[in-house]
């Protein structure tokens, strides 16, 4: 719903009531009786509650003749029936169409511990409802011939329409052979007969008596039909598992044909409807395009020379179009060689070989002096291998001088006799190789100093 339109009051509970009824199509609701009154009307209004919440339920007149026993407040009961929005109030309520005593007999706790466990498995899923045929040419019924409610459907469905076909498949409706005679009519119905759609027709009866079509396998049998299949059993408040896995429940036998079989008088008068409209339409065009080519043949008639002076006026647009696409053309060529002229100065090719000219100049230049540059540095390399020549350890030890050094992890440089003691040991480092001594006695002043053994 778009957020930005503004709904009137009514426009919005009648959104709700359509929500909640959608959502919540028939539900079943266990709750204490409370603020039970009956007006003159002779329905039923009263609190359904617990102990974290209530809701406001109507039980109509009619439906209050299925009750066992009159309800009071202070019952604990489970109505069953649909969620709806009474819109003067908006106000949401409960609408009845049961009510039963909470935990009134082992049949409705199987009832509900059965539709639990199906509805779990997605068997009532709406999106596997097969869709039913609208106009359908054969129906077939699964039903008790000898019923009532077989011989009310024929009635009503040939009264609506009279072409329609139907075939009657026998089949117990209650009993404990029902469930699996209705289910094996099913699956003959599918293998042998050419129909449109089934229904499982059967009138009113207590629950003991409707029993048969709350079976499991019957169930699973409706849903693997690839005929859809209607459910039309018992009364409007009467509600089985069938009815739930059926791709269709109607309120009653009577009501299954009203609903299912289209109505013959009515699709007649839209026929005609449709038929009356269309004659209208076709004559209205007709009418139409007759006065359009009176108009047409009124003004060529009018015209002394039509075709010589469309002949004319023909000529005459032709030689105004020859000079217009000349001029045309024209200023466009003009207009194209100005613009070539004016691109010329950037053409690719000529600015490619003025950027090579310019590459060329530039290579030149730094190979020049590239070359300038190396021969600084073999100039500058010479100079610094003199210096460093002149300077060189290396040259003193070639004129007979030697370097002294003590042994050892910290070596350092003998310069005086006082740095040594007897005993050390010392390095000579010669032009050529080293030697390994001792010191064997240490002179200062004018005495000399020994070296000691030489060794390897």
């Amino acid at each position: 719903m778009d957020d930005r339109r503004v709904l009137t009051v009514t426009e919005l509970n009648s959104s709700i009531r359509s929500l909640l009824e959608g959502r919540f199509p028939f539900v079943s609701v266990a709750g204490e009786i409370s603020n039970l009154h009956r007006p003159s009307s002779g329905h039923l209004y009263f609190t359904l509650k617990d102990t974290g919440a209530q809701i406001r339920t109507v039980l109509f007149k009619m439906q209050q003749r299925y009750l066992p026993q009159p309800p009071r407040d202070g019952m604990h009961v489970v109505c069953r029936g649909r969620i709806s929005v009474y819109e003067p109030r908006g106000d949401y309520q409960l609408i009845a169409d049961t009510l039963e005593l909470q935990g009134a007999g082992a049949l409705h706790q199987a009832f509900e511990a059965l539709k639990r466990r199906l509805a779990a498995e997605g068997l009532f899923d709406e999106h596997l409802k097969r869709p039913l045929p609208p106009f359908p040419a054969h129906i077939t019924l699964i039903t008790s011939p000898q019923g009532a409610a077989v011989h009310d459907f024929i009635r009503i469905a040939t009264r609506r329409f009279p072409p329609i076909r139907i075939a009657v498949y026998p089949a117990a409706m209650q009993g404990d052979r029902a469930a699996a005679e209705v289910g094996r009519a099913i699956e003959i119905v599918n293998a042998r007969l050419a129909t449109d759609l089934i229904v499982l027709c059967r009138g009113g009866g207590s629950t003991e008596d409707l029993w048969a079509f709350n079976d499991e396998a019957l169930a699973r049998m409706i849903r693997a039909s690839t005929v859809p299949v209607a459910s039309a059993i018992g009364h409007e408040i009467d509600f089985t598992i069938a009815d739930l896995a059926a791709d269709f429940r109607a309120p009653t036998p009577s009501g299954a044909a009203e609903l299912l079989v289209p109505d013959g008088e009515a699709l007649r008068a839209g026929i005609d409807r449709l038929q009356a409209q269309m004659r209208r339409s076709l004559q209205h065009r007709i009418d139409r395009n007759e006065q359009r080519l009176r108009l047409a043949r009124q003004r060529l008639m009018a015209m002394p020379y039509p075709l010589d002076r469309l002949r004319l006026r023909l000529d005459h647009l032709r030689a105004r179009l020859d000079r217009g696409l000349n001029a045309l053309l024209a200023e466009r060529s003009r207009q194209f060689n100005q613009t070539v002229l004016r691109l010329a100065p950037f053409h690719p090719g000529r600015l490619l070989a003025l950027r090579e000219q310019q590459l060329h100049g530039l290579g030149t230049r730094l190979a020049r002096a590239v070359a300038a540059r190396i021969l600084a540095g073999e100039e500058q390399l010479a100079r610094t291998a003199g210096i460093l020549q002149a300077v060189s350890p290396l040259a003193t030890l070639a004129r007979g001088y030697a370097i002294v050094r003590t042994s050892g992890k910290k070596q350092r440089l003998v310069t005086e006799a006082a740095q040594v003691r007897p005993g050390d040991e010392l390095t000579v480092m010669l032009r050529r190789g080293q030697l390994a001594c001792r010191v064997e006695r240490s002179e200062d002043g004018t005495e000399q100093a020994e070296s000691g053994e030489q060794r390897e």
